[in-house]
């Protein structure tokens, strides 16, 4: 394939992949920002600092009841490009307040327009790419996703020592800026007229049917589903473990602050790596390997994290889970991307983000009152096997001989 035509095959997966790039690495920049805009303002108050992790998830259970049934029914592209102008003027105005609760009353309403986002994004995305280019692309996204995890930090630092947090908030509004102008180039893929039912308004019924559609899709493809919930399962369990890991890490372990930031840097060098790794190699792993083995090396890099009583062995175990999570990371999207049909992806997306958002409050605020009356350490330890029990399910799913044609890839849409 020549030059040209590797271009035109590869530009618009490549512009979205800038877009996803800068939105992402302004992200990390937005996210130290108003950590530390949040701590000044409360006088280093952790408590507050904690009421921003807990805001997302809350907002995905008010938005992902109805999501859905707006994002199957209108231009997903015209969607992301209003979503990322949204925010980036939330963003913008975000430092003008000095009231906790209107930076909470914002951060709320950032995270129902990210819970919309991601599964319009994930719809178009699949309408954009053609079948063989799914994995490559779930690959190069993830070593961007990583490498912004590198990065982001960086800049932010840069920033607070030139400036302040406030004008980290401001380059990330830009960011988000940009993101929707790029996206603005992208073509757009649902040109047609919209049926007279795009056009209704949502309504109690017609939410109640698009549940119903979720729900019979769900009982017909019950393996695709199986799957998919075990993906929720060890998503969760790494959300409530990684709520305790600054904790363990700086009291159990008695790492200090910047022996626990170095820990967090190789946690994103491993990801990197399994990235870098999977851009390379990607079409001669099946995504059958990348998930089943990717889940259970996830587990391995708990485990050896929970017994760890030094800083070397707990990086070994950070580096390990870390280049694991690319790999099942990068399995699952092509997974979803193949076996989900894409007239209903954003209805399913969004039910299961419900589930997995409800999940992840009760886990993670059981997992903190838990820790509060029992060793630290029991807990960790625990919720690793936990998870390793799921994901030896999931690898168990996805190396059954019967179902290895969900892991085939499609030649055509």
């Amino acid at each position: 394939m020549n030059l040209v035509k590797r271009w035109d095959y590869w530009k618009n997966p490549t512009i979205l992949l800038i877009a996803v790039g800068i939105s992402n690495i302004g992200a990390w920049i937005y996210l130290i920002a108003l950590n530390l805009t949040v701590l000044q303002l409360t006088e280093g108050s952790a408590l507050a600092v904690a009421g921003l992790y807990i805001i997302k998830p809350i907002a995905t259970l008010f938005t992902n009841t109805w999501s859905g049934s707006v994002i199957d029914r209108l231009n997903k592209r015209t969607i992301m490009i209003f979503l990322d102008l949204v925010r980036a003027l939330l963003i913008g105005i975000l430092p003008f307040f000095s009231s906790l609760w209107m930076i909470y009353l914002i951060v709320f309403v950032l995270g129902m327009a990210g819970s919309i986002f991601t599964p319009t994004s994930m719809s178009y995305i699949t309408q954009l790419l053609i079948p063989e280019q799914r994995k490559k692309f779930n690959a190069i996204r993830s070593l961007i996703s990583s490498g912004s995890f590198l990065l982001g930090p960086a800049v932010a630092g840069l920033l607070f020592a030139i400036g302040s947090p406030s004008s980290a908030i401001y380059i990330n509004a830009i960011a988000m800026f940009i993101s929707g102008l790029l996206t603005f180039m992208l073509p757009n893929l649902e040109d047609k007229k919209l049926k007279e039912e795009h056009l209704n308004k949502i309504s109690i019924k017609l939410m109640k049917e698009d549940w119903g559609i979720v729900k019979s899709f769900s009982k017909k493809n019950i393996y695709i589903m199986l799957v998919y919930m075990s993906f929720i399962g060890l998503m969760v369990m790494a959300t409530a473990l990684d709520s305790l890991e600054a904790a363990f890490s700086t009291e159990v372990l008695g790492l200090t602050e910047k022996s626990y930031g170095f820990l967090v840097s190789i946690a994103g060098g491993g990801i990197v790596a399994g990235s870098l790794i999977l851009v390379l190699f990607s079409s001669r792993i099946s995504v059958a390997y990348l998930m089943g083995f990717g889940a259970i090396f996830v587990s391995v890099g708990y485990i050896i994290y929970s017994f760890s009583t030094n800083f070397f062995m707990a990086s070994i175990g950070f580096f390990v889970l870390s280049f694991a999570l690319a790999f099942i990371n990068t399995g699952f999207q092509t997974f979803y991307q193949n076996n989900i049909p894409i007239d209903i992806m954003g209805r399913i997306g969004s039910i299961y983000g419900l589930i997995q958002a409800f999940l992840i409050i009760i886990v993670t605020v059981l997992f903190g009152v838990t820790a509060e009356i029992s060793a630290l350490r029991n807990i960790i330890i625990l919720g690793s096997f936990i998870m390793l029990l799921i994901n030896i399910g999931l690898c168990t799913l996805t190396m059954l001989p019967t179902k290895s044609r969900y892991y085939n890839e499609p030649v055509n849409n």
